[in-house]
């Protein structure tokens, strides 16, 4: 029996929700060198972790052709770990600057300028799969605009002001004005969808 981890398409994080979910304590978090990692000595191949991954990045092998074959699959994988780490819709901010965190910055940002302000609501609490969330890039392909995140749990009056009942939610200002706004996640596999309403508001 063999635990195997596509970091192709892991996140990586200490939070995996196989280490909470392993009734024997196998998957654990190594601090030191920073990644995930399985003691197959206490794995008792209960098949949990399977489920518990939300992007199917962990599989059991019970025999030796099995690992060898899922080994193969995981090396033949063309994604790579790069692709993660872009700034996601509904997903945790990596680009910092791109983060709002209070009412005098959001009011000076949608204000102070002549483009399209882009603000995406987000709960850092709740937020969604990164895997599966869509890379913001895919959503604004050639547009000249400004793209920012709202952290609600740090401006908790902007959400009541714009009547936002669902987050994550994107919101279109121009000259500091509300112009439309899209409420609700959009996971990878409706981004066809997501972008087709972002397109026809825009020609609002």
């Amino acid at each position: 029996m063999a635990i195997l981890i596509n970091f192709k398409i892991c996140d990586n994080a200490k939070e995996c929700d196989c280490i909470s979910a392993c009734p024997m304590k196998a998957f654990f978090w190594d601090a030191k060198k920073k990644t995930i990692k399985v003691n197959e000595k206490k794995c008792i191949s209960c098949g949990k972790c399977v489920k518990a991954c939300t992007v199917s990045a962990v599989h059991l092998a019970k025999t030796e052709i099995e690992k060898k074959q899922i080994q193969d699959q995981i090396n033949k994988d063309p994604r790579k770990l790069s692709d993660l780490f872009v700034d996601k819709y509904g997903a945790s901010v990596l680009d910092i600057s791109t983060l709002i965190t209070s009412e005098k910055v959001f009011n000076a940002k949608i204000a102070d300028t002549k483009k399209l302000v882009v603000c995406e609501f987000f709960d850092a609490t709740a937020t969604q799969c990164f895997l599966r969330s869509i890379p913001i890039k895919n959503l604004f392909k050639h547009k000249d605009l400004l793209y920012y995140k709202v952290n609600v749990a740090k401006i908790s009056t902007l959400p009541a002001k714009y009547k936002i009942t669902k987050i994550p939610s994107l919101l279109f200002f121009k000259n500091g004005v509300l112009i439309g706004k899209i409420q609700g996640y959009y996971d990878i596999n409706h981004q066809t969808e997501f972008q087709e309403k972002i397109a026809k508001m825009l020609k609002k």
